[in-house]
């Protein structure tokens, strides 16, 4: 394989690159245009560090989507990708931030309740009645993996070779059972 002719045109880069699907040529064409795309996500990332991890995503991102995309000029295709690689970036920090905040503020709440445990975890006889009321209420799969579970002490494992089901339905029959447990007691107003 050669060098690529560093006197291509952007155009001729590009066509080469999309035929012969070398690295060489589009490393060339990028770097043309590296400044510019470093300028676009310093300016929206505002953050040098992140401008530069910026540039390396969208060189990824540019590997793949110039072979699926008509590509006329390519410095104002390559900036508008650059604009909308860091828009979503922008987007995806402002969810993952909003994520933390509600998982940080429930596990506040989880750490500082009196209630931070379900009614089965917390078996008390004040409400060992309800529970054994609501227990029969219960489909026949998820009474019997909880009863394992929290009356018996076995595992997810034990419960999936007693009851010859496996472990993935012993989890959910335990998590919806304990979930229709709640309800039932709620109707009951325990532990509200």
């Amino acid at each position: 394989m050669t060098i690529p002719d560093i006197n291509l045109s952007d155009e001729d880069l590009l066509a080469s690159y999309s035929r012969k699907k070398d690295q060489r040529y589009l490393a060339e064409l990028f770097s043309r245009y590296t400044h510019m795309v470093y300028g676009v996500c310093l300016k929206y990332l505002q953050n040098r560090e992140d401008a530069k991890d910026a540039v390396m995503g969208i060189y990824e991102k540019l590997t793949e989507d110039v072979l699926k995309q008509d590509i006329h000029i390519f410095v104002s295709w390559l900036y508008v990708l650059s604009k909308n690689y860091c828009l979503m970036q922008i987007r995806a920090d402002k969810t993952k931030s909003k994520n933390r905040e509600v998982w940080e503020k429930d596990q506040l709440v989880f750490m500082e309740s009196e209630w931070a445990l379900h009614p089965i975890d917390d078996n008390t006889d004040h409400i060992e009645k309800a529970i054994k009321e609501c227990m029969e209420k219960l489909k026949q799969e998820q009474k019997d993996c909880i009863e394992l579970f929290y009356f018996n002490n076995r595992c997810y494992i034990e419960i999936a070779g007693l009851l010859n089901m496996n472990v993935k339905n012993v989890k959910s029959y335990i998590q919806n059972g304990k979930r229709n447990l709640k309800i039932c007691l709620e109707g009951k107003n325990v532990r509200q």
